[in-house]
């Protein structure tokens, strides 16, 4: 059973930083993409940042040279360094990571359960 287990969220204050940790767990082949997408409530689910197994990283505009996304793929980790927070980046943060129980071509998505990340003003 492959498993996404996100932790680090909690309340900071605006200017504030949190880093978000995310561990793939389980019997697995290799793990591909792994990113972090946030949902405010009312609101669709947004990807906030993506990397790849070689370390390639995009961004969403609204978090570009705040956030900062790394993995060590040793140990099956993704993280999430967020700086400068501000209130409109409150949401619940999901880890998700595309990841092949098999060696091959295919991979799946798996999503993490969720931590919650609020940015007092």
């Amino acid at each position: 059973q492959v498993q996404l287990v996100e932790s680090g969220g909690g309340l900071v204050q605006a200017g504030g930083s949190l880093l978000l940790s995310c561990a793939a767990s389980g019997s697995f082949s290799r793990v591909d993409d792994m990113g972090w997408y946030r949902q405010a409530p009312g609101n669709q689910r947004e990807l906030v940042a993506v990397i790849s197994s070689g370390g390639s990283t995009n961004y969403a505009d609204s978090v570009r040279d705040r956030f900062t996304i790394s993995r060590d793929n040793a140990k099956n980790l993704v993280y999430l360094q967020m700086n400068s927070l501000k209130p409109e980046d409150t949401a619940v943060y999901y880890c998700n990571a595309e990841i092949a129980k098999v060696a091959g071509p295919f991979s799946f998505q798996y999503w993490g359960q969720g931590t919650q990340v609020t940015v007092s003003s």
